[in-house]
């Protein structure tokens, strides 16, 4: 069967999915959490629908798998005020908690959310169509994320554990929490982006709400009772349904302290706009970009072309992270495109729990009718798809289009794609792609593959003042997770790896006092008889 009609045959028949793999039972979510209750709605809902199509007979149904709460303003102001209350300016047990306590909390609910695994996998597959391979690696990448969270707090802790004296004054640094945390993660990773910022809020002492991506809502279902078991009242809070109506007023209200929303930089700045104070809210946003990749005529070609096919093309190349232009010097450019065009051909592609598979359907509506308007708008320009049948579709499914030679003129020059089409622009002149890059909105990543030790050295020091990481003959990516990930200009606000996220979520706070005798006195007698959380060590050391 040729790849044209194994892709219009691709969505299977009922018996031919796994047993273990089938959702047997629609989810129809009615519950949310709010001030450590769980609570039915009874009101609208939305249904929740799979990238992927059940075949009968020449019939094709696309998979329903449950619905989800859409929730009104008075729910989304009840969840801000319970996080609001809970945190109390403050004084809420939450933020006054010793952090070993803290911890314990989260152990646990990492330890209930371990026996969950199964059953988001699972739903990762149904829901955004993600490979069971990635899921389970975006599962597991989750869990490990929080042990090294709970690692780097303690050792954060203990750092900060002896007292400073300078110029006679002595005191002790120390971070403490910002307020009430507002949570919003991307569909491409639902899970783990969620949770590689609401772990480290919660673990700093911050109380959170956290509304889940449209799509990707109903994996987090299994986590509700969880959390309602796990965290004292008010701590974690949930919310669903449309932004507009559930975030607008709970940003409206002044309340939020912590904004940390992955997505796009349009909807960053409507959310950042709608905060009375906007000077006093945080913000910690992960947004869009368009990493580029510059191939040197001194490169590997072998090793560039596979690193810049899993780039690209990686879950579809629905990351931010994924390389979405490829800029290749006209010494080697048509050896790459003939290996890159026959490197894709041999990529596995069809449903998500397939063994190996690579290329998936995609879970956002009418994504494949805006590729192929990239595509025809390149190829109007002057483009040709130059890989066997490059952009063709079916329902959710769309086969990876390489669009070469493309130039300034065309829409996927400048657009995030966010899908499996890879545009190559050829050049003979370096400064192309560093103008590309220094004119660019976006300033996240680069990759760079080459041999030339001069070359790379004087692109290394270009681009360290454009992008926050620079990669030398691999793709760009965001692990590992205690690796800085950040992004310049409109590609992001904050730092975020295990380390810096818990500085993201935190201030640093010093009580001091002069350096004599009776105040060291004072410092050590609270420290030893525990009466004050803060000024504790976690060894419970006074370190003078």
């Amino acid at each position: 069967m040729s790849i044209k009609e194994r892709v219009f045959n691709i969505f299977p028949e009922e018996r031919d999915i796994p047993r273990d793999i089938k959702i047997e039972k629609e989810i129809h979510q009615k519950e949310y959490v709010v001030n450590g209750e769980v609570y039915n709605w009874d009101g609208d809902t939305r249904e929740v629908f799979s990238p992927i199509f059940v075949r009968s007979g020449s019939n094709l149904k696309q998979v329903k798998i449950g619905s989800y709460p859409l929730l009104s303003e008075k729910e989304a102001m009840e969840a801000l005020n319970s996080a609001y209350s809970a945190y109390s300016n403050g004084r809420g047990d939450w933020a006054l908690m010793p952090l070993k306590k803290r911890i314990r909390y989260i152990e646990e609910f990492k330890s209930r959310m371990q026996e969950k695994r199964d059953e988001i996998v699972k739903l990762l597959m149904w829901e955004i169509g993600k490979s069971f391979r990635e899921s389970l690696k975006e599962f597991d990448r989750t869990i490990e994320y929080i042990d090294n969270t709970i690692k780097a707090v303690i050792e954060l802790e203990r750092s900060s554990s002896k007292f400073v004296i300078e110029e006679n004054i002595i005191g002790r640094i120390k971070r403490s929490p910002l307020g009430v945390v507002l949570c919003m993660g991307p569909f491409n990773y639902p899970l783990n982006e969620t949770f590689t910022t609401l772990i480290p809020a919660l673990i700093m002492g911050n109380t959170v709400i956290f509304k889940p991506p449209k799509l990707g809502v109903l994996l987090h279902y299994p986590l509700l009772e969880i959390i309602k078991d796990t965290f004292p009242p008010g701590v974690v809070n949930t919310i669903y349904g449309e932004g507009q109506k559930v975030i607008t007023p709970v940003i409206s209200s002044g309340k939020i302290d912590v904004l940390a929303f992955i997505g796009s930089s349009r909807v960053a700045d409507i959310l950042k706009k709608q905060h009375p104070k906007p000077h006093r809210l945080r913000s910690v946003l992960g947004l869009e970009a368009k990493n580029p990749a510059i191939v040197l005529d001194d490169c590997d070609i072998f090793d560039a072309v596979d690193e810049c096919v899993k780039g690209s093309l990686s879950f579809n190349g629905q990351r931010c992270t994924a390389l979405k232009i490829l800029f290749v010097h006209k010494n080697v450019v048509n050896d790459f495109v003939r290996l890159m065009s026959s490197n894709v051909e041999t990529l596995n592609f069809g449903m998500p729990w397939e063994e190996d598979v690579f290329i998936t359907p995609l879970p956002e509506p009418g994504k494949p009718l805006y590729l192929k308007e990239l595509i025809d708008d390149a190829i109007k320009h002057g483009a040709d798809i130059v890989n066997s049948n490059g952009g063709i579709y079916y329902k959710t499914f769309f086969y990876p289009a390489i669009l070469y030679p493309v130039n300034n003129r065309m829409r996927i020059y400048y657009e995030e794609q966010f899908g499996p089409v890879v545009p190559i622009v050829p050049f003979d002149d370096i400064e192309d792609p560093l103008r590309y890059i220094m004119e660019s909105s976006y300033g996240q990543q680069v990759s760079i593959f080459g041999r030339n030790i001069d070359k790379l050295a004087r692109l290394i020091d270009i681009l360290a003042n454009q992008v926050c990481r620079i990669n030398i003959n691999t793709m760009c990516q965001r692990g590992p997770d205690i690796f800085p990930f950040a992004g310049r200009k409109d590609s992001g606000e904050g730092t975020l790896s295990v380390s810096d996220a818990l500085r993201v979520f935190s201030i640093r706070t010093i009580v001091a006092a002069k350096d004599n005798s009776l105040n060291k006195d004072i410092f050590r007698n609270i420290i030893k008889e525990h009466k004050s959380n803060f000024l504790a060590s976690i060894d419970n050391k006074d370190s003078f």
